[in-house]
């Protein structure tokens, strides 16, 4: 598996002291807030998981799943909903957690289907950002890192359902995906 990575880009420490910075500001901002967190599968799960730990506001979880991507790596800009919501979101203030955010298209489709439910409030939180691919309007509220355009995978962050387990960020070599 190592043999398929470039180079490490963000190491688990880096990781780990970012994901307590953004804990702390969400514990901040919803200290009297209905939060419910709701993580985008499969992608940020390891994020999301390591986010709740280090938040200390109550908080209820819940997980969407959506695709726009298949195996490749370009959006199709297709959206569908794999897997809702399991509970109502109704007057709760809704923190959507992100592994990464790239076009925003996916994102900006969630937001618009998840305002329809009628949350009291929707923020996003990713790990990654590459605000320069964007094609959708996303204010992003809560950001880890930002990133370049080169192809990442670790921490949860995957190709073809492969590499989520690595536990820092890395950069893929470009021969693994080119050609898909």
């Amino acid at each position: 598996m190592r043999d398929s990575i470039e180079r490490v880009l963000i190491t688990k420490e880096q990781i780990q002291d970012k994901v307590k910075e953004l804990a702390a500001d969400i514990s901040k901002d919803y200290r009297e807030k209905n939060l419910v967190i709701v993580g985008v599968l499969k992608g940020a799960v390891v994020f999301m998981g390591d986010l709740v730990k280090n938040i200390d506001v109550p908080l209820m979880l819940d997980f969407i799943a959506v695709s726009s991507y298949g195996n490749t790596t370009e959006t199709s800009g297709v959206v569908r909903i794999l897997k809702d919501l399991d509970n109502s979101i109704e007057g709760m203030d809704v923190l959507i957690v992100e592994d990464i955010i790239d076009s925003g298209l996916t994102l900006y489709y969630l937001q618009e289907n998840l305002r329809t439910r009628g949350a009291s409030s929707i923020r996003i939180c990713t790990l990654l950002d590459k605000p320069y691919r964007r094609k959708a309007n996303v204010k992003v509220d809560y950001k880890g890192f930002e990133i370049e355009d080169e192809f990442v995978v670790g921490y949860g962050l995957d190709f073809a359902e492969r590499f989520r387990n690595l536990p820092e960020i890395c950069v893929l070599k470009p021969e693994e995906y080119n050609g898909r």
